[in-house]
C-alpha cells in the first residue's frame, strides 16, 4: 500500500483498476474492486501494515465495469463490509442486466473488436444504493456523490470539499499520461466530457483515479490538459 495522505492509501501491484481505502472513525472504506484477481493482495497489503478483513466496513463502487467490480465476491465474503452502489449501476452489479455497451455503429472496426461481452455478472448484495448529492457522513468525515454518467449510465464520482479529494473513477485516466476512457468502454463519451466539465468545476486538490497515479495539484493540470484538447 501507498499512502497518498493522512488517512488515505492506494494498493500496489494490481493488474488493472486502483483501489482505495479510507481510515475512518468505525474501520475501513475501500473504494472501487479491481479485477477477481486482486482481493488476495488486498487484504494481505491491508494485513502488512495492521489492519485485518474485519477492519473493512464498507465498499463503495464508482461503476459497474470488471475492473472494478472483479474483487467484490472475494471481499465481501471475507469481510463484513456493506457494499454501497451508484443506483444507476445497481442493476448491473445485482445481475440483472449485463453492463451497458456503447452502440457498435459508433465504432470503428478495432473498437468493436474490444466490446466487452454482454453476460451479466454473477449478482452481487447491495446494501446501499447511492444518488447524486448524497453525503456519505461516515466516510473521510463526509463524502458527497457527484453523478458522473458517460463512461457508464449511472457511473459516480466521490469528493470530499474540505480536503478536496476526488475520487473520479473513470472518466479521466492517467495511463501514464491523461486521457479519455477507452471508447469501446465508454456509452456515451460527449457526456462523460460533460461530467469532466462538471467535476472541474469543484477544484479539486488531488485526483484519485480509477487507472492511474493520483494527481496533486489537480485542478491546474486538469484544466490545462482538457484545454489542450479543446474540452474547454
Amino acid at each position: 500500500m501507498q499512502q497518498i495522505i493522512d488517512g488515505l492509501w492506494t494498493f500496489t501491484g494490481l493488474l488493472m483498476g486502483r483501489v482505495y481505502a479510507i481510515k475512518d472513525a468505525d474501520g475501513l472504506t475501500l473504494i472501487d474492486g479491481s479485477l477477481p484477481n486482486a482481493a488476495p493482495k488486498i487484504l494481505k497489503q491491508l494485513q502488512a501494515v495492521g489492519f485485518t478483513p474485519s477492519n473493512v466496513k464498507r465498499i463503495v463502487l464508482t461503476h459497474a465495469h470488471m475492473d472494478h467490480v472483479g474483487a467484490f465476491p472475494h471481499l465481501l465474503k471475507q469481510t463484513p463490509a456493506e457494499l454501497m452502489v451508484p443506483a444507476g449501476e445497481s442493476d448491473v452489479v445485482a445481475g440483472k442486466i449485463p453492463p451497458v455497451r456503447p452502440d457498435p455503429a459508433t465504432l470503428n472496426w478495432l473498437q468493436k473488436k474490444m466490446l466487452p461481452p454482454q453476460k451479466p455478472f454473477d449478482p452481487l448484495p447491495i446494501s446501499r444504493t447511492v444518488n447524486d448529492g448524497d453525503v456519505l457522513p461516515e466516510i473521510m468525515d463526509g463524502l458527497t456523490c457527484v453523478f458522473t454518467p458517460g463512461h457508464a449510465p449511472g457511473h459516480m464520482a466521490y469528493w470530499q470539499p474540505q480536503r478536496r479529494v476526488l475520487f473520479l473513477g473513470d472518466v479521466v485516466m492517467r495511463v501514464p499520461n491523461l486521457r479519455l476512457p477507452f471508447r469501446a468502454f465508454t456509452v456515451d463519451m460527449a457526456q462523460n466530457i460533460e461530467s469532466f466539465n462538471h467535476i472541474l468545476q469543484l477544484k479539486p486538490d488531488i485526483v484519485c483515479f480509477g487507472h492511474g497515479k493520483p494527481l496533486f495539484n489537480a485542478t491546474q493540470v486538469l484544466t490545462q490538459w482538457a484545454q489542450k484538447k479543446g474540452m474547454i
